[in-house]
């Protein structure tokens, strides 16, 4: 069982830049691709971005070019370098195995990312 605690978010302006990070319980993680998720006030958690054992990184298109995901397994962590941050960026953020691939573990408490002026 791995569980992850998320931390790093807070409230910034539109243009800000916040780093998220995250942490696995066990260095187990290090075999998993990896995910970042956000829920939106009112909505679906939906995906963000995701790393691979090999880091190869995606990202979903309405963050590409401001969002940089990244892993040091050494670290056990995982982070997310989040800049020209949007209001819609506003959200709860959480880490997880990338669901295409591997039955997630339970979510953790994520970290709370405002945006606004």
């Amino acid at each position: 069982q791995v569980q992850f605690v998320e931390s790093g978010g807070g409230d910034v302006q539109p243009g800000g830049s916040l780093r998220l990070s995250c942490l696995a319980s066990t260095s187990i993680f290090s075999g998993f691709a990896m995910g970042w998720y956000r829920q939106a006030p009112g909505k679906q958690r939906e995906l963000v971005a995701t790393i691979t054992q090999h880091d190869n990184t995606n990202y979903v298109d309405n963050v590409k070019g401001r969002f940089t995901v990244s892993r040091d397994n050494a670290k056990k962590s995982v982070y997310l370098q989040m800049n020209s941050l949007k209001p819609e960026d506003t959200g709860v953020y959480y880490c997880n195995v990338d669901l295409e691939r591997h039955v997630p573990f339970p979510w953790g408490q994520g970290t709370q990312v405002t945006v606004s002026s």
